[in-house]
Formats: structure tokens, sequence, C-alpha cells
């Protein structure tokens, strides 16, 4: 954990990610083996649900949003690379799950969170963790934001969900006392300007909690270079990643962005998502089984649009690839892990 003074009345952050990785404790094999939706009023801003926000864009038998298309080659909806259909959302619940079991059940680290009052989820999703806090904090007002229209109907008073795109000038006019970012890593082109908004739109004193995974994969002992196929499925992504501008490294310079952005008390945690069973430890081990089932169940979800928009690989071409991969992801002998 790095602690960086706060001096009175700054905002904070605390980000769970990137950062001294070298710091990190290894990991031991195991030898045994109501409707919510909402449209803000500017309309330059966020779209309403009448519009094509809905007409999802359709890529190698997936769906992706459609608010922003266009901006890259072949108008692809370069801004998130996942999909948002039925299969990626039950990921996305999973994953919620996924973070509960490596926090040990903690849903987030801020301190002081429970007593915000407003809350801004960024990159909501499924809006499985903003209806959790809502549910267990009835007193503030936890705001969802998506690119996607994809939350659910009937939610608690307490929470709502806006359709928009955050890499826009923000227009909420009430600032937040927490704003919580889980897996955005690859979603701005500028990190910078997410930073120095999410600065803006604290109150006094407000924190900034970001939770990120970083690419490339790593391990401890070397077995990584072992597994031509894993390796380079992770080299992979993180250079298509970098040609569509959005790196997959890019947590690794949290920390700096947010202080030259003006966060003070800056604190980061480090934890490790193992690839399988490997590791010895019981809880470890847990975590790897649920790591196998979310990334490994979710291959070509993550894959497909970063390596056909990226790296110009075909469907095909990708699907015969992730096979390698995946036998790779399930092998225990590869002692392998995403920093997070």
């Amino acid at each position: 954990m790095i602690n960086v003074a706060t001096p009175p009345y700054k905002p904070g952050v605390l980000r769970d990610g990137a950062g001294e990785l070298g710091k990190l404790a290894a990991l031991l094999p195991d030898s045994d083996e109501d409707s919510a939706v909402a449209v803000n009023d500017d309309l330059l801003s966020v779209a309403s649900l009448t519009s094509s926000v809905r007409d999802f864009v359709v890529e190698n038998g997936r769906t992706y949003h459609s608010l922003s298309v266009g901006r890259g080659a072949n108008r692809n909806p370069t801004e998130y690379i996942l999909p948002n259909d039925e299969e990626e959302k039950d990921r996305l619940d999973m994953q919620n799950h996924h973070f509960l079991v490596t926090f040990g059940g903690k849903m987030h680290f801020a301190p002081g969170a429970e007593y915000a009052q407003r809350v801004l989820d960024v990159g909501t999703g499924t809006g499985i963790w903003a209806i959790d806090f809502a549910d267990a904090h009835p007193s503030a007002e936890v705001v969802g934001v998506d690119l996607s229209p994809i939350q659910p109907f009937y939610v608690p008073p307490n929470c709502s969900f806006e359709i928009d795109d955050l890499e826009k000038d923000w227009t909420w006019t009430r600032p937040f006392d927490y704003i919580f970012s889980r897996m955005m890593v690859g979603s701005f082109a500028d990190f910078s300007r997410f930073a120095d908004q999410a600065y803006q739109h604290l109150v006094p004193g407000g924190y900034l909690e970001l939770i990120d995974c970083i690419f490339p994969m790593a391990s401890d002992d070397g077995t990584l270079d072992t597994s031509p196929a894993l390796k380079e499925f992770s080299d992979l992504l993180l250079q298509a990643s970098i040609n569509l501008g959005r790196p997959l490294d890019a947590a690794k310079n949290h920390r700096e962005t947010l202080i030259d952005a003006g966060f003070t008390n800056v604190n980061v945690l480090n934890f490790k998502w193992p690839t399988n069973r490997w590791p010895k430890d019981r809880k470890d081990k847990l975590v790897g089984l649920w790591t196998l089932a979310n990334i490994g169940g979710g291959l070509e979800g993550l894959s497909l649009a970063l390596m056909t928009r990226g790296l110009g690989w075909e469907k095909n071409q990708i699907l015969a690839y992730l096979t390698s991969v995946r036998k790779d992801l399930h092998d225990p002998k590869i002692h392998a892990y995403w920093p997070m």
C-alpha cells in the first residue's frame, strides 16, 4: 500500500490496481494440484432512449453499444471493446462476484464511502454494483452511467441510471461524494481528462476509487514463459489496445496521472488474479477458479473486437487461436496471473 498525505478538504483517491508491482507477495503454487434509466437534459451529451442508442451494432455475432459510433475506421464503436449482449451481461455479473471473492467480501475500499450521500458508478454495466451499494446504503443517491442501456428495470428507489459518454464533457451540476470506477482500463483514450473531470465533480474531501487489471500477464517463477500461447495472447491484446489508442496497460500510470490532476491521499492496493486453481493458498485458489470462469469463459467476448479492430484478424482465425489459449489457461503448471 502507498500512502500519500492528504491536505484538509482536498479530494482524494483510492486506487486498487497498478503500481509497485514488485512489492506484491508471490503466490505459492499448489503441489497437489422501477425503470431508473434516465436521460440528461443535455442532448449533446446523453442519448435519448428512444433514439438509435438501442440499435446495437452487430460484429462477429456479438452486439456492441451504439452510442458515439463512428469515430474509428469503418464506423466501429472504438470507445469500448466489450460486447453488451446477454452473454456479456452474465459475465459482468459473475465478475462482480469474482471481485467480492478477491476482496474478502468488500464492495469498496474508499474511506467513508458508506457515508457518501451522492455516489457515481462509472461504467456501471448491468448496474449490479450500483444496485448493491444502493441497497446497502438507502440514504445515498446512487447514479450509474454507461454507454449501453442494459440495466434492469426494477431497482432500489435511491438508484438511477444514465446513458452517457464520459469521454465528452460531464454535465452534472451537483458534485459527488464518491466516484467508483471498475475495469474501465482501455475505455478512455485520454485518462488524464477523465481524472480531471472526476476531480472537478467531487466535493472537497470526496474520493475516487479505481479498480483495474494491468496487462501484460505475469508470473513470479517464469512459468508463463513456458506457455507461448498465453504469453503471446496477453501481448497481442495489449498491442491491439495500443493500436486503438486505448492501452490496456494504462493503469500502471494512474497514480501519477491522478496526482497531476490534483488528487491527494493516493492509496494503492495490489492484488492478483491467478489464471486457475494453481495457487496453494485456499483463498488464492478460489480466486483463481473464479478467474478461470470469468476470463476463460469470456475469452471470445474479450478478444473479438480487440483483435479484429486492433490487429485486423478474422473471426475464424481468432476462434482457432483461442483454442490453445484456453488450454493453457486451464493448465495448473503455468503459474500466471493478472496484476490487479
